[in-house]
């Protein structure tokens, strides 16, 4: 069924489209040296608002901006940048970072924001009607995004975990003194001549692949010893994550109508927290120190090719390119949005709160490391968790810290609500643009279709509450995050880049824009973004998941390899259903959809 859908996609969008020249035949044009000129703009508002009548689309500019600013600064930037930055060297990160934002982060989000606009599709039936040979692309984003949703709304669940316990005289997780600390194994602080950090020994830190939080072993997980333990259900845990879902359910179940106005609040409340950090850390001493360590780069650093393979999945992971959220939330706007503004600001507006975040926590590391009279340098943890020892101290310094806390912890999770809206949106559109007739006939209101998605993640979260979910959760977050995204970029960009060709991309954004795109967004389409895929594709290694020292038997391996097959299999799957229901060379078949005539 799903392979069917460029079929559907023709059928039903025909009306669409039916005044607007296809990509085909332009580029056709383009192609023989009979390139047109740009249709006149009053043909370019009608077609947009033929369009536009057939899907609702953002009530205004800024609502997209939020919404895509929301999506794309999650809780990677507070948590795994600054944690590059420091196991890299410090400034030494940023230079690949910034690099890797203008060669692919910036190049890439214009073409997912285009194709999304342009087609007015969700990511399956978009990159169906951009590349039928790859159409299974389109349906490995969705199926990652869904999956991804269902595991990373386990993070809004601790987080409501730590806001509720954070409106006490005291925060639980800052001494000794709990009935759930191992006896013997719990120190509130680190001595001076300590090379390492250590933080309340049990109620430490959590380290996994993308997303990292604090947590107490024994009270908040009651962990088991591993995955082969699932231990019950924590019920408490099991009450937040159905209240998270709540949540989700209200910020979105009017699609981008509510989506558009909640984000008005999610996106801009985390950065008045980050900056009340910034003003009252810069007044601590030692942050000095701590600031020069992460403006300074370390330049032997430059020539470690980990580095600048950490700073472009950071790039990746951060602005969400290959998820399909982008694509999905683009295909609201406007036909003659200004989606390059658009994707300068987005691209920016991460960058920068990468920035910010690293200054908050480099500020607090430099005061941490001059109370404790060691070396920046020195103050470090095992994993990326570091910043949730830094963050905690920083909050019991300032002033009225039992109204920081909670207002910190809101923080995060506004920032994780605005990623998690996006990635259960992309599913949500995917039905509606193959089954919508079928599934409101079924269902009488698109409500309902909210709801019942809502209800199938949480349910594939409940495994995560357990007791051994823990394991669980890591075991779902290496291999959906880290194995499948690599797969899905990669062929994402030579599909578009390379099969559909850049100058039919660069005729789909003249028909938009009225002027096609510069000459450095076609060399990185055209050259860069296809060459440093293949590239970081190859450098990229498979190491087995591991949860600190505990190290997944070998079933457990397998089941990890069965979730990055739930998402990458579609890519085969797809193009041999096409090769063999179509007659004709592969270079036709690559481009057979997208042959209209008007």
């Amino acid at each position: 069924v799903i392979f069917r859908a460029h079929a559907s996609v023709k059928r039903r969008t025909a009306h669409r489209v039916h005044d607007k020249p296809s990509i085909h035949t332009t580029a056709v044009q383009h192609d023989g040296g009979r390139r047109g000129e740009v249709k006149d703009a009053a043909r370019r508002e009608r077609l947009s608002v033929d369009a536009e009548a057939q899907r609702p689309t953002w009530s205004g500019r800024l609502d997209f901006i939020l919404a895509s600013v929301g999506y794309a600064v999650g809780l990677g930037n507070v948590w795994r940048f600054p944690y590059l930055c420091y196991s890299s060297g410090g400034g030494a990160f940023v230079v690949p970072y910034l690099i890797m934002v203008l060669l692919c982060g910036t190049p890439l989000l214009f073409m997912e924001f285009s194709i999304g606009q342009y087609t007015r599709l969700g990511p399956v039936h978009a990159l169906t009607k951009i590349c039928p040979l790859l159409k299974g692309v389109g349906v490995a984003t969705v199926v990652i995004s869904f999956v991804f949703s269902t595991y990373y709304n386990v993070l809004m669940s601790w987080t409501l975990y730590y806001f509720f316990n954070s409106f006490g005289a005291t925060l639980p997780w800052t001494s000794c003194n709990n009935t759930w600390n191992a006896v013997g194994n719990c120190s509130s602080g680190f001595p001076s001549n300590s090379t390492h950090l250590y933080y309340n020994g049990d109620h430490l830190l959590f380290v996994f692949s993308h997303f990292f939080f604090l947590f107490s072993s024994h009270k908040l997980l009651q962990k088991t010893s591993g995955i082969e333990e699932a231990g019950g259900i924590r019920w408490e845990l099991f009450g937040y994550l159905i209240l998270s879902w709540v949540i989700v359910y209200l910020c979105i179940f009017k699609g981008v109508k509510s989506t558009g106005k909640v984000v008005y609040f999610t996106a801009i409340f985390p950065y008045f927290i980050l900056f009340a950090l910034l003003i009252n850390n810069v007044q601590l001493p030692g942050a000095k120190n701590g600031i020069l360590y992460f403006v300074t780069p370390v330049w032997s650093k430059l020539f470690e090719v980990k580095v600048w393979v950490n700073a472009a999945a950071q790039v990746f992971n951060s602005i969400g390119i290959a998820f399909g959220s982008m694509i999905s939330m683009a295909s609201y706007n406007k036909f003659n949005n200004n989606i390059l503004r658009d994707a300068l600001i987005v691209s920016f507006t991460n960058s920068f709160t990468s920035i910010l975040a690293g200054f908050v926590i480099f500020s607090a590391i430099g005061y941490m490391a001059h109370i404790h009279n060691l070396p920046v340098e020195n103050i470090a943890t095992d994993g990326p968790g570091l910043v949730f020892v830094v963050y905690p101290e920083v909050l019991s310094t300032m002033p009225f810290f039992q109204l920081w806390a909670p207002l910190f912890f809101f923080m995060l999770l506004c920032l994780g609500l605005d990623s998690q809206f996006a990635t259960v949106e992309v599913a949500i559109t995917f039905i509606k643009d193959e089954f919508g007739p079928q599934v409101l006939h079924f269902l009488k209101r698109e409500e309902l279709l909210t709801l019942v998605m809502c209800i199938v993640g949480f349910i594939l979260g409940i495994p995560h509450v357990t007791k051994g979910g823990i394991f669980v959760f890591q075991l779902m977050d290496h291999h959906t995050a880290v194995v499948s995204l690599v797969f899905l970029a990669f062929f994402e960009v030579v599909a578009v880049c390379w099969i559909f060709g850049v100058p039919r991309v660069c005729l789909m954004v003249e028909r938009m824009q009225g002027k096609t795109p510069n000459i450095y967004f076609r060399v990185c389409w055209q050259l860069i973004c296809p060459l440093l895929s293949i590239l970081i594709s190859s450098i990229v290694y498979y190491t087995p998941a591991h949860y600190g020292k505990y190290t997944y038997p070998a079933w457990a391996e397998g089941v990890g390899w069965a979730v990055s097959l739930v998402s990458i299999v579609w890519i085969p799957l797809g193009a041999i259903h096409e090769v063999s229901s179509h007659k004709g060379s592969l270079l036709q078949v690559s481009t057979g959809v997208i042959i209209q005539t008007n």
